[in-house]
């Protein structure tokens, strides 16, 4: 019953707030979370995975990463690898296999080590692996950052600028109407800035998402691309290189209605659950959080549910 108790605040607080509220210490704490979790995997029974997500995830500064893999149809972690290496998630799928015949779709971003890994390991994993707008909108929105700096820079060097302390509004949505002074901002993509035509293509870009049909698809991404080899906009024309060589995966995301929308909800929670408990120094204690949060495992202790089944 402490135990129990116990896991039951471990869901909503801090390790250190419930090993103080409990009277016990922080490894204690940390133990009896640690506890829950191999209970609930060894719990967890075998089941076929339709829509699989494979995700990096920041777990360090400095570039250091994990690989979050989830199940996209109950919204599930499955489990959490210690990079983001080919030979790591390759390894993963070899052992899961059993589990794996059944894919339709596998989200992921354009990381080669993913796409090889899953090339190498899932039956027709050129019909399945779907890079969908949550991975390829970020692209878009760099580039445009990026040359809205640039030519920032070139302006103030002439005077004022009017691109100074507008970086958000470029990076909203014109489709979900986010402008805090829409009449404002419509007037600056008026200008002769290269930052407008960045931001043209990447609205353009974001509309292509609705399409339901391969073939429509197919031709009106074709276009963007051509008008984007023709923009005179380095990073832009950067990002079209990269779009083209990964289309196939964005058509196959048009296709499958495939969407990340739940992984993506998924990565926001794990970054409250890093902020909640100031970063963790190693990947085993990381995985263990999340897989308590996340991983939709059974974690009480044996017998309790028989004793208090309400």
């Amino acid at each position: 019953m402490f135990e129990a108790l116990t896991i039951s605040w471990l869901k909503v607080a801090t390790v250190k707030a419930v090993s103080e509220q409990m009277k016990i210490s922080w490894d204690e704490a940390s133990g009896i979370m640690e506890r829950a979790v191999k209970r609930g995997l060894a719990r967890r029974e075998s089941r076929p995975i339709e829509d699989l997500a494979i995700d990096g995830t920041l777990f360090q500064k400095r570039h250091e990463y994990v690989t979050v893999v989830t199940d996209r149809n109950t919204g599930t972690i499955i489990e959490i690898l210690d990079d983001r290496k080919k030979a790591t998630l390759k390894e993963w799928l070899d052992r899961n296999q059993s589990q794996l015949q059944a894919v339709r779709s596998v989200l992921m971003d354009m990381w080669e080590p993913f796409i090889n890994a899953v090339r190498e390991t899932i039956n027709g994993a050129g019909e399945k692996i779907c890079f969908d707008r949550f991975h390829v909108a970020p692209y878009f929105g760099k580039a445009l950052d990026k040359i809205r700096a640039t030519e920032r820079r070139e302006l103030r060097k002439q005077g004022i600028s009017p691109l100074t302390r507008t970086k958000h509004d470029w990076l909203r949505s014109k489709a979900r109407n986010e402008y805090k002074d829409k009449r404002s901002f419509l007037n600056l993509t008026r200008l002769n800035l290269k930052t407008a035509r960045a931001w043209r293509i990447k609205e353009a870009a974001n509309g292509l998402w609705s399409y339901s049909y391969r073939g429509v698809a197919e031709r009106n991404w074709k276009s963007l691309l051509g008008w984007i080899s023709r923009c005179r906009l380095e990073p832009m024309i950067k990002v079209g290189r990269t779009v083209k060589t990964h289309l196939w995966g964005i058509l196959n995301a048009v296709q499958l209605r495939a969407t990340n929308a739940i992984a993506e909800s998924i990565n926001a929670t794990i970054q409250k659950i890093k902020v909640r408990a100031c970063g963790f120094r190693n990947r085993a204690r990381f995985r263990t959080a999340i897989l308590f949060h996340k991983g939709g495992l059974s974690l009480m202790p044996k017998g309790f549910w028989e004793m208090y089944p309400h």
